[in-house]
């Protein structure tokens, strides 16, 4: 399972597991969860990065409507997938 690692803090920084990503409107965007195993809460991060930079800039998805409107594609997509 792909990881994506982002800082939290200075200097601490959180490891999410990527269960499914979609791209709208030229914005990635990623389901994570902190469990690779088991019952994790699912996250939405949306990519930030320019093509230019070296390192990825991720932000949580926070704005309730494009949280819906991304949870929903998301929600389509795994509908038919295993989740274990």
């Amino acid at each position: 399972m792909d990881t994506i690692k982002i800082e939290i803090e200075e200097g601490k920084t959180a490891e999410f597991f990527v269960l499914e990503e979609t791209t709208v409107g030229g914005i990635d965007y990623f389901l994570v969860t902190e469990e690779e195993d088991g019952d994790g809460d699912a996250m939405i991060l949306k990519d930030l990065s320019n093509k230019d930079d070296e390192e990825a800039v991720f932000e949580f998805v926070e704005d309730d409507a494009e949280l819906k409107a991304v949870g929903d594609i998301f929600a389509k997509l795994l509908e038919n997938a295993d989740l274990v």
